[in-house]
């Protein structure tokens, strides 16, 4: 699934798209991603002024 648009894996319904980087060689590297979900019927849902806890479909963000 190769698709400009991403979705929730929830609800399916359309999510904006977020840049996250990681490292790679010691250079910084973008990654575009699902933002999360503001549909407020659906499970996974995030508040408009919150930033989730974890990655959609991932494991728990590490505080470091």
């Amino acid at each position: 699934m190769d698709s400009s648009e991403h979705v929730c894996p929830a609800c399916g319904q359309p999510v904006a798209t977020v840049v996250k980087r990681h490292k790679t060689l010691g250079a910084w590297v973008p990654r575009w991603v699902a933002g999360p979900c503001r549909n407020p019927d659906c499970e996974a849902y995030v508040p408009a002024g919150a930033e989730p806890d974890q990655e959609p479909g991932g494991t728990p963000a590490k505080n470091s």
